[in-house]
């Protein structure tokens, strides 16, 4: 038998997963997702949410699926994009399981509640997850990490802070976003200016909020631009 037709002999069936990197600010703490697994295997584990992907649905459908019965949260309102495919052979120990990864974020997203296969659901501040030694089911380690690098790079590059902020938001409270994910402090008459001279970065409402002390703060909105040009690059501040 010729190589080729053997290799394809070999060929096993897989299954597809969607899992859930999703992220939102709670008190000025990067925060995310995780579920209590229910089931085998990694019975009483932490994980990202997700599950097999249906026959009938797309991974985006299966993906928003998942969110809601296993977290009760309505993915739909949600800036939901895919991270990426993960596939290594050993990943899970019930067979060869490919997922796709998705990244979802939004702003001060509510309580969760577990269902399903996930005894509970819950938020995580992500910097505490650095010392979990038992760390995440399957490999949803390695898919936080990627997620997280993914959100830092984007902050960069993008408009995408402004999902954590809400419909309008002050100039300090965009500068909190990414202070607390970059892990960097930035001085705030230079991360003003910088904001403002970045063309359709974002637009002023007309609004003030008037805060319990100080003075009153403009409010702003996302404006037309979503790549930044020039980008806000780390680097610039001082670790926190």
């Amino acid at each position: 038998m010729d190589d080729w037709l053997q290799d394809s002999a070999e060929v096993e069936a897989s299954w597809v997963t969607v899992d859930l990197a999703i992220f939102t600010l709670r008190g000025d703490q990067l925060m995310v997702l995780l579920i209590e697994r229910g089931v085998e295997p990694f019975l009483g584990r932490p994980a990202l949410p997700g599950g097999y992907v249906q026959k009938d649905e797309t991974l985006r459908e299966g993906a928003l699926r998942e969110l809601r019965e296993e977290a009760g949260i309505d993915g739909s309102r949600l800036h939901l994009e895919q991270l990426g495919a993960y596939g290594d052979p050993r990943r899970d120990p019930r067979g060869r399981v490919v997922t796709i990864a998705y990244l979802a974020l939004g702003p001060d997203l509510p309580v969760p509640v577990g269902g399903t296969d996930a005894r509970r659901a819950y938020w995580a501040s992500v910097s505490e997850l650095a010392d979990c030694a038992e760390g995440l089911a399957f490999d949803h380690s390695n898919i936080l990490a990627d997620a997280l690098e993914e959100i830092r790079r984007k902050l960069e590059y993008t408009a995408v802070a402004t999902v954590f902020c809400g419909e309008s938001f002050t100039l300090s409270e965009l500068r909190t976003v990414y202070e607390v994910v970059w892990g960097q402090y930035l001085d705030p008459s230079n991360f003003r200016r910088k904001v403002l001279n970045t063309a359709g970065f974002v637009q002023s409402t007309g609004e003030q909020r008037l805060p319990p002390t100080g003075r009153p703060a403009a409010l702003y909105r996302r404006g037309g631009a979503w790549l930044l040009t020039p980008p806000l690059l780390r680097g610039n501040g001082q670790t926190a």
